[in-house]
């Protein structure tokens, strides 16, 4: 288990980019348990589905480390492609009159994507992609807040 920390920019509701951080609360143990760390900057297509919902790729650089207490795992310090695919789903009020925001600069135009508040996202990510790095899944689930 551990933490994903996201922050990205959605240029239009098709194309954003996003950065992210991720971190285990696991320390590295003689029984198996693993440290894994990882940054990545990544470009973010995206397809609305309807009003609440989108559907997007990762597609992008990261670095991952992990550290293992098992002599049977093995250990990653190195940075190569990482990609990815996800759902995020919207929140907030369809109803908030956009004329009158005027730190949203933004024009609404319907979708899951432009609507400041509050969201879900569930994602899956290779965090490494080489074929002589071992395979580093994550699935990631949590709460987003646009603005």
């Amino acid at each position: 288990y551990g933490a994903l920390l996201r922050a990205g920019y959605d240029f239009n509701q098709y194309f954003g980019i996003e950065g992210r951080i991720l971190g285990t609360f696991l320390k590295a143990d003689p029984l198996g348990g693993e440290e894994l760390r990882h940054i990545g900057l990544f470009a973010k297509p995206m397809y609305p589905i309807g009003e609440d919902l989108n559907v997007y790729a990762l597609l992008g650089y990261g670095w991952t480390q992990t550290q293992s207490g098992s002599p049977y795992l093995t250990e990653i310090d190195e940075g190569g492609f990482s990609a990815g695919a996800g759902l995020e789903y919207d929140l907030s009020s369809k109803d908030d009159d956009r004329e009158e925001d005027t730190n949203y600069d933004r024009s609404f135009d319907g979708q899951g994507d432009q609507e400041r508040g509050w969201g879900l996202f569930v994602d899956y990510q290779r965090l490494l992609i080489k074929s002589d790095a071992p395979d580093m899944d994550v699935v990631s689930g949590g709460i987003t807040y646009d603005f």
